[in-house]
């Protein structure tokens, strides 16, 4: 139950500062932003201090983790990959459009 206060008290926070951010439309868009961004601050805050908020912060922090285990290719790797990426788009492209040429002629044979 204290969960859901908590998670419905930054709902309205959060709801709360964007009604604001478009109501004071004639003030600077700086102190707005800022505004609205402590909001979000102060509604992710609350939400964290419930039991999905702290799931999400371990899953958050599960996946940094995975990512430092990713082996990530090297320049010479990237590059040769997108090379043959784009040879094998234009090869496709060009037998696509030899079959559509054929088709094309075909067509234009039988309805004549």
């Amino acid at each position: 139950m204290a969960d859901n206060i908590k998670l419905i008290v930054a709902v309205i926070i959060m709801m709360t500062a964007i009604a604001l951010f478009y109501t004071y439309g004639e003030y600077s868009t700086l102190l707005r932003v800022l505004g609205l961004l402590a909001a979000a601050g102060l509604s992710l805050f609350i939400a964290s201090r419930t039991q999905i908020g702290s799931n999400m912060l371990a899953y958050v922090g599960e996946t940094q983790v995975e990512v430092r285990k990713v082996v990530w290719p090297t320049r010479q790797e990237t590059v040769q990959t997108t090379l043959i990426v784009i040879l094998m788009v234009t090869v496709m492209a060009l037998l696509l459009w030899g079959v559509d040429s054929i088709l094309g002629w075909a067509v234009r044979a039988l309805t004549v």
